[in-house]
């Protein structure tokens, strides 16, 4: 089992005083001589994370907002450490895969455990319009065109130049004279619940990160969702010739029993809103139970196993960030499964 988890950043990183005193910070100058407290807890938090043995992280990207730009901190981060790799999310449609090629390769080098790329189909459409960008929200082209985008980006990577006519991008004699630091190019890492969306993965992905539906009751039955996205995957692949491996990303919190590592996740995300509402936080919250990750470290181990035997390969994290609790995950759960 390989394991994940999110780099710390304005609007993913929950219950972080950290975090909470950057977004402030962002709208001001810094102190001179001063870096972004964003990047700076990022830092502590992953060089943790890679101390202790997890495999990647996921550098979400949310451009209207006050995250740092993630390429910049993928970079910056990922050439410090040591072994861990480094994801970025890309959104086809606001970059030009070209670019994305080149900008990819540069990580890849730079990185001492590589890099690979979560492309993000669906997107806040109010930042793709600000940006210049075309999200496609509700047209299964959108599909078509990440398709292209992969296949220019693969192509780039493993030709001295390369050409390409599709339906949304034309490229004539491009070339990256740049190449892959290992034989095998970056992985491509996606998520789509629709049917456009799951062809588009068996046809391109290297990756699926599963998801279920936030209806479900249970445990049980989210399992049963999840062992049911896998079993058509699985047929789609076939029908591709590919194959395609899974990843899941639950949130993530110890505590003495359910009960009480619950009511501590609701405290902790709460801890820095303006106007705390633990009630709407708690409803949001219980969907993330059922993952079945919010609990003991001995009943999480056992959902990991349980995931291990469906054929889920990574479990990428969602958690409290904070040192301690990526220390406390790391001996918990990842030495575990390293001895």
């Amino acid at each position: 089992m390989k394991f994940g988890l999110y780099g710390t950043n304005a609007h993913v990183t929950v219950g972080s005083p950290e975090i909470a005193e950057a977004i402030i910070e962002a709208n001001g100058p810094l102190p001179e001589g001063a870096q972004d407290k964003q990047f700076e807890f990022s830092l502590k938090v992953l060089t943790e994370a890679d101390r202790l043995g997890f495999d990647i992280i996921l550098f979400a990207e949310r451009h209207l907002g006050a995250d740092l730009t993630t390429w910049a901190v993928a970079g910056a981060i990922g050439s410090r450490m040591t072994q861990i790799r480094s994801m970025v999310a890309v959104h086809p449609g606001l970059w030009h895969p070209v670019m994305i090629a080149k900008l990819a390769m540069t990580l890849d080098r730079l990185c001492k455990g590589g890099m690979a790329i979560n492309i993000v189909t669906g997107a806040n459409e109010a930042e793709f319009n600000m940006f210049g960008g075309t999200a496609m929200l509700n047209d299964d082209d959108r599909y078509v065109r990440t398709c292209e985008f992969i296949d220019i980006m693969r192509g780039l990577w493993t030709n001295e130049k390369f050409s390409f006519e599709g339906k949304f991008y034309q490229v004539r004699d491009a070339e990256i004279r740049l190449k892959p630091r290992n034989a095998t190019p970056p992985e491509i890492f996606t998520a789509a619940r629709s049917n456009g969306g799951r062809d588009m993965i068996a046809r391109t992905g290297d990756w699926w990160f599963l998801d279920y539906p936030k209806s479900v009751k249970s445990t049980d039955e989210m399992l049963h969702s999840l062992d049911e996205s896998i079993a058509d995957m699985r047929r789609r692949m076939a029908r591709e010739g590919r194959t395609v491996r899974f990843a899941f990303n639950p949130f993530i919190h110890f505590g003495r029993d359910d009960e009480s590592a619950f009511d501590d996740a609701v405290k902790r995300i709460t801890a820095y809103d303006k106007e705390p509402d633990s009630s709407k936080v708690r409803v949001r919250m219980l969907p993330a139970a059922m993952g079945g990750c919010i609990g003991t470290p001995d009943k999480v181990r056992r959902q990991i196993n349980r995931f291990s035997e469906m054929g889920i390969e990574l479990v990428l994290f969602k958690m409290a960030s904070g040192v301690e609790d990526v220390r406390r995950i790391g001996e918990e759960i990842v030495a575990p499964y390293r001895s």
